[in-house]
C-alpha cells in the first residue's frame, strides 16, 4: 500500500512542492527446529530453497571452522545433500571454512575471504548464501550477503545455543570496526533460520553454556513464568539435558522473535534496546578482554551487574539480585572478572565508557533497560557511576564469598 500527496507553498516568487512517499514492506521467514538437517533424505533445506520457485538455485556455503573441526564430515555431508537435491540446489564451490568466533568480525583479511568468494562466484540476488556456524559467523556472513548487490538471500544455520535461541533468529548483521563491537552492520532479515539440535552435541561445555545467559536475560525482561521455569530446571540445563535444553531454546527464540516483530521497532530507529539488557557492560568487557570472556559469559556478568544496580536504584526489591545471581551461578557462570576493573591512563573506568558507546550506537538519549520486577523490564535514561562501581564491588564480594555480597 502506498500513499502520495502534494503540497504547495509560496516563498517569495518561488513555488515549492513537497512529496511524501509512504510504503510498507512485509517480511516473513521461517524459524525451524529440527535434527539431521543435512541427511540426504531430509527435504527441509530443499523445500526452503524451493520457496523461490523452480531450481536449481546457486548456493555458496560457508562453515565456521570450529564447527568443521568438530565434525570433519560436515563439508562432505553438505556436498552430498546438494547432489541428492540437485534439482533444487547447485553448489557453486565446495563449502568454504571461515574463521570462527569474533575473528571473522574483527579481522579484515578473514572477512575478505567471505566477500571475495561471493564476488568471485558470481552470487546474485537470486542465489543463496548459506552460513553454518555460531553467532559471530552468522553476523559476518550475513553482513557480506546484505551488502553485496544491496542484498543477497541469506540462510542461517546456527550451531550454538547462543545463536539458536538469540542472535540467529534476529534481523541484524554486523562486523566490528576499530575496537567498536558491531559498528558496521545492517538490518537485513534472513531467508530462513534452520536450527539443527544435533550441532549442540558437538559443542564444548563452555560454548554450550553461553546461550543460557540470553535465556535468563529475555525471561527477566519479558516473561516471569519462563524465569521461574529456568530456576526449576537449572540443574537439568547445567548438565545440558536435551529435552530441557531444547525447550529452553524454543521458548527463548520465541520471546526474542516476539520482541522483534511485536515490539514496534524491529530496526531500532529509537533509542531503546530492551533485548540488550545487561549488554552495555558485556560488550565492553568482551572488548577489554580481547574476547577472552565469551559473549554469553559477559552477558551473564552484565545481567548480574544491572540487576544489582536495579536494587541499588530502588527499582527492584532487595533480594531479587541475589536470586538472579544464584540462578546464573547454578547454570555454571562466573560473575566476576578482573577486567571489570580495567582503567585507562587517567585512572578512569574503561567499563563505564561502555555507557557512552551504547548510547552512540543508536544515537539519541541514553536508554538502558533495568528491572522493576523479575519478568518486567524498565527503561532508564541515566546511570549513576558510583552505583555501577558499587555493583562491581558486589560482584567481587560474591566471588570472594565475603559478607558485603549478602
Amino acid at each position: 500500500m502506498s500513499h502520495f500527496s502534494r503540497r504547495h507553498s509560496e516563498y517569495g516568487a518561488q513555488a515549492q512542492s513537497l512529496f511524501w512517499s509512504d510504503f510498507v514492506v512485509q517480511y516473513s521467514f521461517p524459524i525451524v527446529f529440527t535434527r539431521g538437517l543435512f541427511r540426504p533424505g531430509d527435504d527441509l533445506l530443499a523445500d526452503i530453497l524451493a520457496r523461490d520457485g523452480a531450481g536449481p538455485h546457486d548456493c555458496l556455503v560457508f562453515i565456521d571452522d570450529g564447527v568443521a573441526g568438530a565434525d570433519p564430515a560436515l563439508p562432505g555431508a553438505v556436498a552430498a545433500y546438494a547432489e541428492t537435491h540437485s534439482a533444487t540446489m547447485r553448489l557453486v564451490a565446495p563449502p568454504i571454512a571461515v574463521a570462527g568466533g569474533e575473528t571473522l568480525k574483527n579481522d579484515a583479511e578473514a572477512f575478505e575471504v567471505v566477500a571475495r568468494a561471493i564476488f568471485d562466484h558470481g552470487i546474485d540476488r537470486h542465489s543463496y548464501v548459506i552460513a553454518i556456524g555460531g553467532g559471530a559467523v552468522l553476523d559476518a556472513v550475513g553482513y557480506a550477503a546484505a551488502t553485496a548487490h544491496r542484498g543477497i538471500r541469506h540462510i542461517r544455520v546456527p550451531t550454538t545455543t547462543l545463536s539458536q535461541n538469540d542472535s540467529g533468529v534476529g534481523v541484524k548483521n554486523a562486523i566490528n570496526y576499530r575496537g567498536s563491537k558491531n559498528y558496521s552492520g545492517t538490518f537485513s532479515p534472513p531467508w530462513a533460520v534452520l536450527n539443527d539440535f544435533d550441532f549442540l552435541d558437538r559443542l564444548p561445555p563452555r560454548a554450550r553454556r553461553c546461550g543460557l545467559a540470553e535465556a535468563v536475560k529475555v525471561a527477566l525482561i519479558r516473561d516471569a513464568d519462563f524465569y521461574t521455569w529456568l530456576e526449576a530446571n537449572a540443574d537439568r540445563l547445567a548438565r545440558f539435558d536435551p529435552p530441557a535444553e531444547e525447550e529452553m531454546i524454543r521458548r527463548c527464540a520465541a520471546l526474542h522473535t516476539a520482541q522483534i516483530t511485536g515490539g514496534g521497532d524491529p530496526f531500532e530507529r529509537g533509542s531503546a534496546r530492551p533485548l540488550d539488557f545487561g549488554h552495555w557492560a558485556a560488550h565492553k568487557l568482551e572488548m577489554v578482554t580481547s574476547h577472552e570472556v565469551l559473549h554469553g559469559e559477559a552477558v551473564a556478568i552484565g545481567i548480574a551487574l544491572d540487576t544489582h544496580y536495579s536494587v541499588l536504584a530502588g527499582h527492584l526489591a532487595p533480594g531479587a539480585d541475589a536470586r538472579v545471581a544464584e540462578l546464573l551461578e547454578r547454570l555454571g557462570f562466573t560473575l566476576y572478572y578482573p577486567g571489570l576493573r580495567t582503567e585507562d591512563a587517567e585512572g578512569r573506568s574503561v567499563l563505564l565508557r561502555g555507557l557512552a558507546e551504547f548510547r552512540e550506537h543508536l544515537g539519541g538519549e541514553l536508554t538502558i533497560t533495568l528491572l522493576s520486577d523479575l519478568g518486567t523490564g524498565l527503561e532508564v535514561h541515566e546511570m549513576d557511576e558510583a552505583r555501577v562501581l558499587a555493583a562491581i564491588d558486589w560482584l567481587q564480594a560474591r566471588a570472594d564469598g565475603t559478607t558485603a555480597a549478602r
